[in-house]
């Protein structure tokens, strides 16, 4: 049995991670409260959120002084309490912006999908630490979506697209760290691209019904609710694998057939997951899409959020108006201004240069759990680092392009930044296990 006691006099401390995380909270701190200064709902927000900051650094200390190698172990138990918390979420959650996503508590709510990211990390880095030189293995790649499938499925069911959005890149990551095929890796990125193709090309179909005028735009529409065309684009694909595969044969280019066969299978299960993503999407979604699609068509619409919140980054200029003194946001042009759009505040307020200070104490973050990865003392810590890096990575670049308008507005929050009691917790949380990989980068458990 493994001795999961801490070794505190041997344990240590990354301090500037810890002092990356420590400004980023501060800044997030006060950033809100600006934010949300002249709103009803202040004092709600900054009680939540001054509620949220101990339980958080709780978090973050009970998970540095824990030896994270206790989930290697236990990575069952904790795969059944993702599940506990996701069908429970379900059966007793409450709806709040259009999701049933979370759990009423007497003084915050708590959306368990922000923890369960952090534990489907966990659980997914000791199951490819299990795989050795399996890992390049087919097998592999198809027992981790059987193991993530119903995840995935549970959070859509909510349905909170935002949650996927984050924990499935991190998951990429994780795999190609692992060391799987890359042509397996490659794979998961056509499933993930015809995901969303077709989710994108459905939606502006639904936003522009005129186009479904056309015939081949109308049966292309109909792909997803007819079992009919769905059968027929099915067929469609196999024919066009084995045709794949004949023109290879003919150029002596030899590949496996199996190599055509499975991408014939990711093409297909792509598909029937953007069919999925369709039928879960609700009409505000699908605006987003719109709005990312054409952001100056619907200025006062779909895009009013993008469009107001980069006026404000820019009313900033070099040095900003100083803090509270944002007229943008403090009079209410940007929406969700303390969450989605805190950036559009900060950049405001802190010009130029606080937005800079905010992605530099990112950057410092991700090169310390890089740093950390590279240390750890077993092949399971420098697994969680990696999935771990990859779940920052994914929030600060789809964050920060959603405010320039390279990514479709999808509610991401920023960590320590944003308004977001449960996306505290959990973020802390994780850089505690990544402390902890850091803690016992020498020592033996």
């Amino acid at each position: 049995m493994m001795n999961y006691k801490s070794n505190l006099r041997k344990s240590k401390m990354d301090w500037l991670l810890l002092g990356a995380m420590a400004g980023l909270a501060v800044m997030g701190a006060l950033c809100i409260m600006s934010a949300v200064n002249a709103l009803s709902l202040s004092n709600a927000v900054v009680r939540t959120h001054l509620i949220a900051l101990p339980i958080g650094l709780t978090a973050f200390l009970a998970a540095w002084s824990f030896n994270y190698q206790i989930f290697d172990e236990q990575w069952k138990p904790l795969y059944g309490v993702i599940m506990a918390l996701l069908v429970g979420v379900l059966i007793f959650g409450t709806y709040q912006r259009g999701s049933k996503s979370w759990f009423v508590l007497p003084f915050f709510s708590m959306q368990p999908a922000e923890l369960c990211r952090v534990l489907t990390i966990l659980v997914a880095a000791a199951f490819l630490d299990r795989q050795g030189r399996r890992i390049r293995d087919v097998r592999t790649l198809v027992l981790l979506g059987v193991l993530v499938g119903p995840i995935f499925g549970l959070i859509m069911m909510q349905p909170d697209f935002s949650s996927i959005v984050i924990t499935f890149p991190a998951l990429v990551v994780l795999l190609f760290c692992a060391g799987i095929n890359v042509f397996f890796l490659a794979l998961v990125a056509v499933f993930a691209a015809v995901a969303g193709f077709f989710t994108i090309a459905w939606t502006y179909l639904y936003l522009h019904p005129a186009l479904q005028e056309y015939t081949l735009l109308k049966i292309f529409y109909n792909l997803g609710s007819s079992p009919f065309y769905m059968a027929g684009f099915v067929l469609l694909v196999a024919l066009g694998g084995y045709v794949a595969w004949w023109i290879f044969k003919q150029l002596r280019i030899f590949l496996p057939s199996f190599y055509f066969v499975l991408a014939t299978l990711v093409v297909v299960a792509g598909f029937f997951a953007g069919v999925f993503v369709d039928h879960q999407m609700k009409p505000y979604q699908r605006k987003r899409v719109e709005a990312f699609l054409a952001p100056q068509s619907d200025p006062q619409g779909a895009s009013y959020n993008v469009l107001q919140a980069q006026i404000a980054m820019g009313s900033g200029g070099v040095l900003g108006k100083g803090l509270f003194s944002g007229t943008q946001s403090r009079l209410g042009f940007v929406p969700e201004k303390h969450t989605d759009f805190i950036l559009a505040v900060v950049g405001e307020e802190l010009g130029l240069c606080g937005t800079l200070l905010v992605l530099g104490l990112y950057l410092l973050i991700l090169w310390r759990i890089a740093a950390v990865a590279y240390l750890a003392s077993d092949r399971y810590g420098y697994l969680v680092c990696s999935g771990i890096f990859g779940m920052f990575l994914t929030y600060m670049l789809i964050n920060f392009g959603m405010l320039i308008g390279l990514f479709p507005v999808a509610g991401i929050p920023l960590p320590f930044i944003s308004y977001g009691g449960s996306n505290l917790v959990s973020s802390m949380l994780a850089l505690g296990v990544v402390q902890s990989v850091y803690a016992r980068r020498i020592t033996s458990a």
